[in-house]
């Protein structure tokens, strides 16, 4: 993690300023810029292993900006943390869905940042090695190997985040996971858990699996289990 590259896209010079020194004394290595639209240019140049970005930019709007890099074969697999002031629901849906890794709204503490930034950075891919490489669950297939969902045969378009979420779940049906363990098994430890963040992942999730979306239960003041009945 130590000298991993990271792009600020944010147009308010002191935020910018907390967010440098916080990662600088890290040890990563920070670049920076104010507009949308030259973030995305820095993005595709310098291939960070990183991109924190503003909503609210001057020349092209973030969300627009997380749209391309997402869409982008080169750069998709960029994780993306949003931070933005624009803190409702609303935003946190459609930044999630959209492809972004993590939303932390205004205003934020760097050490709250920064416990967002490593737990992105350690998150890897599941391991087919580490468990089952695919779940079966009549018209329903999880296949870990080609990372894929079907229904019915058909493709599901999920994030990355979607993804592991559904996983996690499906692979221990039955068992209550609070979201604090969804979170740390999905993104890793040490995250400061926005309890919103997780609910808006399983909506979405439930949504696209169609006639399976009430295989997901949520268990009030608690969390969520899957059920394959």
């Amino acid at each position: 993690m130590s000298r991993a590259k990271v792009v600020i896209i944010e147009d308010e010079p002191d935020i910018v300023e907390v967010i440098s020194y916080n990662l600088k004394r890290e040890g990563f290595q920070v670049s920076s810029v104010g507009r949308g639209d030259e973030g995305l240019n820095l993005v595709r140049n310098l291939s960070p292993s990183l991109v924190v970005l503003d909503l609210m930019l001057p020349g092209m709007d973030g969300l627009t900006v997380c749209q391309q890099i997402k869409s982008d074969p080169i750069t998709r697999d960029i994780p993306i943390i949003i931070v933005s002031a624009k803190g409702e629901e609303s935003d946190v849906v459609i930044g999630l869905g959209l492809g972004a890794d993590d939303y932390i709204a205004k205003p934020f503490s760097p050490r709250e940042l920064l416990a967002r930034v490593k737990a992105v950075l350690r998150r890897g891919p599941i391991r087919e090695d580490q468990h089952k490489e695919r779940i079966v669950i009549k018209d329903l297939l999880i296949d870990i190997a080609r990372h894929e969902v079907r229904v019915g045969g058909e493709l599901i378009k999920l994030t990355a985040t979607e993804f592991k979420i559904l996983y996690q779940l499906a692979s221990q049906p039955g068992r209550a996971f609070t979201r604090e363990q969804l979170l740390n098994r999905v993104v890793g430890e040490g995250v400061v858990v926005v309890d919103r963040n997780i609910d808006v992942h399983i909506r979405a999730v439930r949504k696209k699996l169609g006639p399976y979306s009430q295989m997901i239960q949520t268990i009030r003041g608690v969390g969520y289990r899957f059920v394959d009945e």
